[in-house]
């Protein structure tokens, strides 16, 4: 016999089952997930400041590949010419100069960098470009390097041979140097350069071949790759450069003038005393092997040191590191070394670090950490 309480559990199942029959089938399913906004990712804004050189080049047939006129193309053509880019970035371009890069001055190295500096300070702008004619870019690329003040990436891109050639190398270049100023991982690596698949740090890189797209190395290695669009990273610089140097273009309106003699067989000592009279702050002496100077050459720059200019001893070497008091008694004749710099780069950080008085000891630190 039922007791009461049964009874009542009873009627209330009863109850409710007759309830679950009689139920639209909406009532006891699960209620669909409001739809929810496409989430719409913004592109990079990377800007081009367009400078000449054979990226911007034209020969007159397609297989002029050697012979061209560089600095023909101006930026809004060049990159109309790739839509491939937008695929990468939000691109815009600016002409900045349109000259061949071995007529750059230090003028125009100034006004150069002091554009990429006030773009970097732009919210809106997540990487710049340089388009850059070769024969000076590895100068122009170190430049930015020790007096851009920020951690955003700045690509310098040049090429070999002409848009107009049948094997161009242009094009590829530009789409891997917004490839890699579009991409955060490129962040505070310093100043960089694409070229032939290479990501090349701006400091080490110099151009080794005249008539190969592949003529841009350091002998310390790329940093990376980009590949079909991507950029792989091998390795980072330690030499100061950007958002940690002590240098700032924002402060910077004239470079120190600094000059370079090349050392070679039979050289005279003329050449060192008429720069010496030209009113320089340094002179690079670009020496044989590990930064020799001739015998004959050593008194003259002797002679210039005593009158307050800053001797540097580099190499015409390609590779390898000038070693301080190995060829010369450096500390005795209160001379600098150049490290692993060429001469050129060389000349670029004298010319930046003699911008504020500079002992020679000061100067020896300062090519050490850069």
């Amino acid at each position: 016999m039922f007791s009461h309480l049964k009874l009542k559990r009873l009627l209330a199942g009863a109850a409710f089952a007759a309830w679950a029959i009689a139920a639209p089938a909406q009532q006891l399913a699960p209620a669909a997930p409001a739809a929810q906004p496409a989430v719409v990712v913004a592109k990079p804004q990377v800007v081009v400041l367009a400078t000449g050189g054979t990226i911007a080049g034209a020969g007159a047939s397609a297989t002029n590949s050697a012979s061209y006129a560089a600095a023909k193309v101006p930026v809004d053509k060049l990159l109309a010419g790739l839509p491939e880019l937008g695929n990468v970035a939000t691109v815009r371009g600016e002409q900045v100069f349109q000259i061949a890069s071995e007529s750059f001055t230090n003028a125009q190295l100034l006004a150069l960098g002091k554009r990429v500096s006030a773009l970097a300070k732009q919210p809106d702008v997540n990487g710049i470009v340089i388009t850059h004619g070769t024969d000076t870019l590895e100068e122009t690329a170190y430049f930015l390097n020790l007096v851009v003040r920020t951690s955003k990436p700045i690509v310098v891109v040049g090429s070999m041979r002409p848009g107009t050639s049948l094997s161009a190398d242009g094009a590829l270049n530009l789409l891997d140097a917004v490839t890699v100023a579009a991409s955060p991982e490129s962040a505070g690596k310093g100043v960089l350069v694409t070229m032939s698949d290479e990501i090349q740090s701006g400091r080490d890189v110099t151009k080794g071949v005249n008539i190969k797209t592949q003529a841009f190395r350091s002998q310390w290695g790329p940093l990376g790759m980009v590949v079909e669009g991507k950029s792989y990273w091998f390795r980072a610089p330690v030499k100061r450069h950007t958002a940690q140097s002590e240098f700032n273009i924002d402060e910077i309106d004239t470079l120190a003038p600094v000059e370079i003699v090349y050392g070679y067989g039979n050289v005279p000592r003329s050449t060192v005393e008429a720069v010496g009279r030209s009113g320089v702050k340094a002179l690079i002496h670009a020496g044989t092997g590990n930064g020799s100077v001739a015998d004959r050459v050593v008194p003259a720059l002797q002679e210039l040191r005593s009158q307050g200019v800053q001797v540097v001893r580099s190499s015409r070497v390609a590779d390898g590191f000038v070693l301080r008091n190995a060829e010369q008694p450096d500390d005795k004749y209160d001379w600098v070394v150049a490290h692993d710099l060429n001469p050129q780069k060389a000349r670029i950080l004298a010319a930046v670090a003699l911008t504020r008085p500079q002992t020679s000891q000061e100067l020896q630190r300062i090519f050490w950490q850069y």
